[in-house]
């Protein structure tokens, strides 16, 4: 009797470590970025540079207009593991909430030194990085924008239409109208403050 209590109690305890092992797998999943619409701006005829320093344009004596920022991150997969090689197309409005875009109706001035677009790939731990100028808000056909930066990733697998937006600009943030259409998933979308002007922002794709 006593053998077979011992060998239920190490059947048990072995079920009971599987079931603890896939808790804990469940635990390192990453939730996926919330998709949001690839937007009216994107910029499929631009001609210029597309660097990671959307503030200096090779020439200009001037930088962009506007409060400078960092953005730092990675990309991984939803099990946590970092995608190397993602591309990143990387595009956003200047600071007072244009678009160098033929079909942006807005009347704000556009800025010269701005260069607005970046194609950037991460590095074999899946990270990059963006300086760029805090882009504005601005009127559009659904109501006021909140600022944000557009991305398109593609990784080896799949594919994610992204909107980054800024955790200090939560009020904003709620009446916009893109933003509210993420329900649940909106704080996958929001980037992280890290002081000085620099944000942390880890994009999580379903597959590679």
């Amino acid at each position: 009797m006593a053998f077979i209590l011992k060998k239920l109690s190490r059947r048990g305890f072995v079920g009971g470590a599987l079931i603890g092992a896939v808790a804990a797998k469940a635990a390192l999943a990453q939730t996926v970025t919330a998709e949001s619409p690839l937007g009216p701006f994107f910029p499929t005829g631009y001609r210029g540079e597309t660097d990671a320093d959307l503030t200096r344009i090779a020439g200009h004596a001037q930088r962009a207009k506007g409060q400078v920022i960092e953005v730092n991150g990675r990309v991984l997969d939803r099990h946590g593991q970092p995608i190397s090689g993602a591309r990143l197309d990387i595009w956003q409005a200047n600071a007072a909430g244009r678009y160098s875009h033929p079909e942006d109706p807005a009347i704000m001035p556009l800025d010269p030194d701005f260069q607005g677009y970046a194609s950037i790939h991460t590095g074999s731990d899946g990270s990059w990085k963006l300086t760029t100028i805090k882009p504005g808000s601005y009127d559009s056909p659904i109501g006021t924008r909140t600022p944000h930066i557009h991305l398109d990733v593609n990784g080896v697998k799949s594919r994610n239409i992204l909107q980054m937006y800024f955790p200090e600009d939560e009020a904003l943030n709620r009446k916009d109208m893109l933003y509210n259409a993420l329900g649940d998933s909106a704080p996958t979308s929001v980037a992280r403050a890290l002081g000085d002007h620099r944000y942390d922002w880890d994009i999580v794709l379903i597959e590679g």
